[in-house]
């Protein structure tokens, strides 16, 4: 692809305007809201979030994960507490999000501190895991260098042997999941002549009190 072809590509957002008075009283609403339109639109996996930390030299990392809870306290996603998003998360104690809806010339971005979710909320989510995505968790060094593919490979059948007469698969001791506690959650729509919405509510750490202001494009 040349130079050229890349500068010649572009799309007129042509979707109507979104003000403040179409917001939900919170954010967390709000993102729902959004989320179940993208979901009824076709969406591929419309909670696909992208992710962004940093390691301790500030080296920026970014990766798509899934969020796999949603309400006031913030956005969950589930990960092991080994790989390198959660030596990140350990070290900066900050994360940001993306929920990228192109189709729907839509964004999300979420920012702010991250917590571990509780082993309650973890044993929960991971009772609903299909029993293979189980057992990857289980075989799976997160972030490690391996050799090849047939290193993955004996990991997972070494998992499968082991679990193989255990109806209920527990959850690994190094699995578990991360909220992202937002202070600031933008929404971004799309609009002509790249004159975009940008709605963002901003929150207070101390108060968690929110106000919600305009940016521009």
């Amino acid at each position: 692809m040349t130079e050229l072809t890349l500068a010649a590509m572009r799309v007129d957002y042509g979707a109507g305007g979104f003000d403040v008075d179409q917001l939900a009283p919170t954010w967390h609403e709000q993102l729902a809201r959004w989320l179940a339109e993208a979901g009824a639109a076709g969406v591929p996996e419309p909670n696909a979030m992208v992710l962004a930390t940093a390691d301790p030299d500030g080296r920026p990392s970014s990766r798509t994960v899934l969020c796999k809870g949603l309400d006031e306290r913030g956005v969950v996603f589930y990960t092991n507490f080994t790989s390198a998003k959660s030596r990140d998360l350990r070290q900066s104690h900050e994360a940001s999000a993306t929920f990228p809806w192109y189709g729907l010339h839509r964004q999300v971005h979420v920012r702010g501190l991250v917590q571990q979710a509780s082993y309650a909320e973890a044993d929960a989510y991971w009772a609903t895991r299909p029993r293979g995505s189980q057992l990857g968790a289980w075989a799976s060094a997160q972030s490690a260098v391996v050799a090849d593919r047939g290193v993955l490979d004996d990991a997972l059948a070494a998992v499968e042997r082991r679990f193989a007469d255990t109806e209920a698969i527990p959850r690994p001791p190094h699995w578990g999941g991360w909220r992202i506690v937002p202070d600031e959650v933008e929404f971004w729509q799309g609009r002509t002549n790249r004159m975009h919405d940008r709605l963002r509510f901003v929150g207070d750490r101390d108060t968690r009190t929110w106000k919600v202001v305009r940016l521009a494009p």
